[in-house]
C-alpha cells in the first residue's frame, strides 16, 4: 500500500473517532457520517454472513442501531474505529443467521456484484491496523486446528456446529478448542 493511501486510512481512522465521539453525545450529522463511509464495508460483512441481500440490510440497520446507542463504549485506546463497527455488523448477522434457523438463504445472484464498495476492503483497513496485526501474530502462536476453528467462527462467521461438522468432532470438543485457543489468545494480547 502506498504512502499517500495508508496516510488516508489513518485520517479516515481519526475522523470515525471523532465522529463516533460526537454520536455519544447524540449528534445525528455525525452519525450520518459515519454511515457514510462505513456503510459499504459494514453491509459487505452482512451480505457476506447472511447471503440474503433483505437479510443482510435487516443486521446492517441493527448494527448501526447498536452505534447509535453504544458510540459512548467506544474505546480509541482499544480498538479502531472499523475494527469496533465491523464487530458490531458481524455480531447482528450472526445473531440474525442464528435467528433464522437451519434455513438454506437465498441465493444472491449478481446482487452481490453490485454491492458498492469504492474504499478500501475491511479485510485490509483491518489487516493495517496495529490491533489485528498484534492478534494475528497472536493466532499464529496457537496450535493449527485452534488458529483455523477460530478464524473461521470469529472471521467467517462459523457456528460451533458448522465447525464441528467441518472437522468431524463432537461439538462439545470444539466449544473445548475455542474456548481453549480464546484462553491463549488473551493471554498472548495482555502481553
Amino acid at each position: 500500500m502506498s504512502d499517500a493511501s495508508q496516510r488516508g486510512t489513518i485520517g479516515d481512522r481519526a475522523v470515525l473517532v471523532r465522529a463516533l465521539a460526537e454520536v455519544s453525545k447524540g449528534d445525528r450529522s455525525a452519525f450520518a457520517q459515519v454511515y457514510a463511509k462505513t456503510s459499504a464495508k459494514l453491509f459487505g460483512i452482512c451480505l457476506r454472513i447472511l447471503k440474503n441481500r433483505s437479510e443482510a440490510e435487516e443486521a446492517m440497520q441493527e448494527a448501526y442501531v447498536n452505534v447509535w446507542q453504544k458510540a459512548g463504549s467506544f474505546d480509541p485506546a482499544r480498538s479502531s474505529p472499523i475494527t469496533w463497527l465491523a464487530a458490531l455488523a458481524r455480531n447482528r448477522s450472526i445473531d440474525r443467521l442464528r435467528s433464522l434457523g437451519a434455513r438454506p438463504a437465498d441465493p444472491m445472484g449478481a446482487e452481490a456484484l453490485e454491492v458498492p464498495d469504492p474504499g478500501v476492503p475491511v479485510s485490509d483497513v483491518l489487516e493495517l491496523s496495529d490491533e489485528a496485526q498484534r492478534l494475528s501474530g497472536c493466532i499464529g502462536e496457537l496450535e493449527v486446528k485452534q488458529a483455523g476453528v477460530i478464524r473461521e467462527a470469529f472471521f467467517g462467521g462459523a457456528t460451533y456446529g458448522e465447525l464441528a461438522t467441518r472437522q468431524s468432532v463432537p461439538l462439545g470438543t470444539m466449544k473445548s478448542w475455542v474456548r481453549r485457543g480464546l484462553i491463549k489468545l488473551k493471554e498472548c494480547l495482555e502481553r
